[in-house]
């Protein structure tokens, strides 16, 4: 869906394991094992840690799993790729030219009535927005995209390589409005890591999708669009976080609601919504569509 939109774009990054330089003041891009980069670099020391530096590394230890999950081994492969959409099936592990292969694949098995509804960012436009310097070009693909004449915008999310899951509700209607309320949710399958880190960012996100627009609302409406995280299936190791956003994605497009209302939250998101056979099935549906 965005690979026409900057494909020949030159000065796009490659990929999004460098596009986060560091996390908690470390280091991460530049060392593809950077958990034993960083516990190495302690020991060097000879000297115990602070509490501080204590709190830096159980906060990364809880995305490290998902970003060492995601980063490409040091060798290169001897065997060429017989396609840029070519999927590896040998791991759990998405990068992002994976990710939206998957993606593409599973918009396209979504009936008709479904996709009128619905409308999905590339990938890799949040962590594009992030960095200055691609702002107002991502800015113009969304503007492209039309999202305040749908009902649903779903926005993959990756930051320090830990996928998760934006959805917009009803952004072209009023903000007051109580039948078809605007509001975002945020899903992620690592609960444990705070999803709501990521407010600030995403905040800062929307009201530059307001103003890029042309929309009327002022910014402390836009502001106060309400950002409610629900109970999601959480992921059972390291590596399944991209895979999970996809699902997540399905499950969504599958039961929505026809209009979203905060009286009515979390409608089907609830602890039962998803069962341990589901995702299995899932996963083996998006092991086919790399066949």
């Amino acid at each position: 869906m965005g690979n026409e939109k900057h494909g020949d774009d030159p000065a796009k990054p490659i990929d999004l394991a460098s596009s986060d330089p560091e996390y908690n003041g470390y280091p991460i891009s530049k060392h593809r094992s950077c958990w034993v980069h960083v516990i190495g670099s302690l020991k060097a020391r000879k000297k115990k840690i602070s509490k501080q530096e204590a709190q830096k590394l159980r906060d990364f230890r809880l995305t490290a799993p998902c970003f060492l999950g995601n980063i490409p081994c040091r060798q290169r492969s001897k065997r060429r790729v017989k396609s840029k959409n070519s999927i590896s099936k040998q791991t759990n592990r998405l990068d992002s030219g994976a990710f939206e292969c998957y993606m593409e694949k599973l918009w396209s098995s979504f009936p008709e009535e479904k996709r009128t509804s619905f409308a999905y960012f590339d990938c890799q436009w949040f962590a594009w927005y992030r960095k200055a310097s691609f702002r107002e070009k991502v800015l113009s693909w969304i503007k492209r995209e039309q999202i305040f004449s749908k009902k649903y915008v779903l926005v993959p999310v990756v930051c320090w390589s830990h996928w998760s899951l934006l959805i917009f509700c009803h952004f072209g209607e009023s903000l007051q409005s109580e039948t078809k309320t605007p509001c975002m949710l945020l899903l992620d399958s690592l609960e444990i890591a705070n999803p709501r880190r990521l407010e600030p960012d995403i905040r800062k996100f929307v009201l530059d999708i307001y103003r890029a627009e042309g929309r009327p609302e002022k910014k402390e409406m836009i502001y106060r669009i309400p950002l409610l995280v629900p109970k999601v299936p959480q992921q059972r190791d390291g590596e399944e976080c991209g895979k999970f956003v996809l699902y997540f994605i399905n499950l969504f497009v599958e039961g929505a609601p026809e209009n979203f209302s905060i009286e009515g939250y979390p409608y089907f998101m609830r602890k039962d919504w998803f069962d341990a056979e589901g995702v299995e099935c899932f996963c083996e549906k998006l092991d086919s569509f790399g066949k």
